[in-house]
């Protein structure tokens, strides 16, 4: 296994990671803030989940498919593309309703998840992140390679989940004074739709 050092630096730069701004963190501002605490809460577990795959495909060789296959990585990048764009046509069409949040505020816990799953799943930037800074941690002298990658992803998922959820909490203690407003709601419902349009913009643009 890695040092306690290596694993003090590992995870000390996957804080500093999760806190740089980022479409995963701006996305669950935009859900906490338009939905609640619970729903940026839900977002981050799913979006662990999420990191959990990108883990377990680093290190068992798969992630490398993305990096090194144009199609593959195409067209994982387009369906969460258009993943977004589905989510931001809702936003916006649920800001037309009178009652402004109506559509937003039935969202389980559970499809939040899934929302999460999704979002992260979609981004093949991502296993091609985990690809060249997992193994930086990793050394074979300390063991099998696969359970050292395991354990680093562990790591980080723990860092993601302490960033996030603080990130949840405030957007979402910020946004309860918002959703009292049918107005205001329509306006996070606009935003939140504008973020996921952009943010699908830039995963099309997005190069290996």
């Amino acid at each position: 296994m890695p040092s306690v050092d290596a694993l003090l630096l590992f995870f000390t730069s996957s804080i500093l990671l999760a806190l740089a701004p980022g479409p995963d963190n701006l996305f669950v501002m935009i859900q906490a803030a338009q939905r609640g605490r619970m729903a940026g809460l839900a977002v981050t577990l799913g979006l662990c989940t999420g990191l959990l795959v990108h883990t377990t495909a680093v290190a068992f060789g798969l992630a490398v498919v993305f990096q090194a296959s144009a199609l593959a990585f195409n067209l994982l990048k387009y369906v969460g593309a258009a993943y977004l764009l589905y989510l931001a046509w809702g936003a916006f069409t649920a800001g037309d309703s009178d009652s402004g949040d109506s559509r937003a505020v039935d969202l389980s816990f559970a499809r939040l998840y899934r929302r999460g799953i999704i979002m992260n799943v979609t981004n093949p930037k991502v296993s091609i992140f985990f690809l060249a800074f997992l193994p930086q941690f990793a050394d074979p002298q300390n063991g099998p390679l696969a359970l050292q990658i395991i354990l680093l992803g562990a790591l980080f998922i723990l860092a993601t989940i302490l960033i996030f959820g603080g990130i949840s909490l405030l957007a979402g203690t910020f946004g309860s004074r918002f959703r009292e407003s049918t107005r205001a709601k329509r306006l996070l419902n606009w935003l939140a739709g504008s973020v996921f349009a952009g943010l699908a913009v830039k995963l099309v643009l997005t190069e290996r």
